[in-house]
């Protein structure tokens, strides 16, 4: 019998790695060709891997909770069609290929890391001893340009530079995590996987975008009526429920449409414009944590589309069917905090985007109503629309309108309007 390597497919863009969470099949088993034969986890999404070919698991080559790079052979299969072997093999070359990339990529990247100091391209005159001590301490030059010197024409000393070393530990200890004491009946919890990386991630937000907020409170009155009018036709036609959710992301999607430079990331100084809206949709899990699965231009979608594919992405995540590709790409985030009952918020930008929309709970309050009239008090259904933006590059004017115009859409919604 020939045997077959079985190796991790590439689990999309940027994904280099996965780890084991399960195998479905053990040593000795049979196994049919596209029959699922592991499950991973990736840093982005849980998904399954399965067989190229028919034959008998020979060997399983990592156990559960064991990360593999992309490339990587995970089992052996035993197999009688030598033909098939070979053309599996054939298709293997790219994720082969790009697990090589990767790593070349990494390793360059740590190369460049561990790359002496360059001090001829500083206008600075540094001594021999500052530059040793730099070196060794791993101060970077624009750290050394920005020391303070009290030496002659003002150059750095070793006082000066051991000085900054204390006064750099000593702020780092500062702002260290403090340890949290432990009595008798407290209880340690491992954080998840999903978890750290969720930790990590919005802990880099804030570290690197210029967070500030801007509110608006939104009368959704007609959004409220028009709903209840239209939603039991179309779940007795559509079988399916229409909910706020893809109401609330069609006038996103608009609001995108007509201030496309909220629709924007960052790289260093470059801001890069997208060419397409994808928003994504912050989706509770049932163990409490949380994935963002992304509607694909999401303007170019009609409201019933919109509806479908919500529903359909918000199910598949909860049951964690979702694939790689769809939890990638988006250009902008909508939260709807409202379903838990809060008010409103000042969520954390999801990276590397530059904006985020909390949706607050719709509540039935007394409101004063112009009228012809004059002034009324009359009940309508209100809710708060909370933006986060990055303001090294989207200013309080951009980020106020944008958030209003969400607003308008939902405060002049057609009552008549067919679905």
């Amino acid at each position: 019998m020939a045997k077959y390597e079985l190796k991790l497919p590439s689990m999309g863009e940027s994904v280099a790695e996965a780890t084991i969470t399960n195998w479905l099949k053990k040593v000795g088993d049979p196994i049919e060709a596209e029959e699922t034969i592991a499950e991973v986890a990736t840093d982005k999404v849980d998904s399954e891997v399965s067989c190229d070919v028919s034959g008998i698991v020979a060997e399983i080559l990592f156990k559960v909770d064991e990360v593999v790079k992309v490339g990587e052979v995970m089992a052996i299969i035993e197999t009688e069609n030598d033909a098939e072997i070979e053309a599996e093999n054939g298709n293997e070359d790219d994720a082969e290929n790009e697990a090589k990339n990767l790593t070349q990529q990494i390793a360059e990247i740590k190369e460049t890391l561990a790359a002496p100091i360059d001090f001829s391209s500083s206008e600075r005159f540094y001594s021999p001893l500052v530059k040793n001590i730099a070196k060794k301490e791993g101060i970077t030059l624009d750290e050394l340009n920005h020391i303070q010197g009290t030496g002659l024409n003002n150059r750095v000393t070793k006082d000066d530079i051991l000085g900054y070393l204390a006064h750099r530990t000593q702020k780092s200890s500062i702002f260290a995590t403090p340890t949290s004491s432990f009595v008798e009946g407290d209880e340690r919890i491992e954080m998840s996987r999903m978890g750290k990386i969720i930790a990590e991630h919005m802990t880099m937000s804030k570290q690197t975008s210029a967070h500030v907020q801007s509110f608006t409170e939104v009368d959704v009155t007609r959004v409220w009526q028009w709903r209840n009018k239209v939603k039991k036709a179309f779940e007795a036609r559509e079988g399916e429920k229409i909910t706020f959710t893809p109401i609330f992301m069609e006038a996103v999607a608009k609001a995108l449409v007509d201030f496309p430079m909220m629709n924007i990331s960052v790289e260093g100084n470059t801001i890069i414009k997208k060419k397409h809206i994808n928003i994504g949709m912050a989706t509770a899990l049932p163990d409490g944590n949380l994935i963002v699965p992304v509607i694909k231009n999401a303007d170019a979608l009609n409201l019933r589309g919109m509806v479908k594919t919500v529903n359909d992405l918000a199910v598949r995540a909860r049951a964690g069917q979702l694939k790689p590709d769809e939890v990638k790409d988006g250009t902008y985030t909508v939260t709807n905090i409202g379903s838990f009952g809060t008010l409103f918020g000042t969520p954390i930008i999801n990276q590397p985007q530059v904006g985020i929309l909390a949706i607050g709970a719709i509540c039935k309050v007394p409101s004063v109503i112009e009228t012809p009239e004059g002034d009324v008090i009359g009940i309508r259904y209100k809710m708060m629309l909370s933006h986060s933006y990055d303001h090294r590059v989207v200013n309080g004017a951009l980020g106020g309108m944008f958030v209003q115009r969400v607003a308008e859409y939902l405060e002049k919604w057609d009552m008549n309007r067919n679905i």
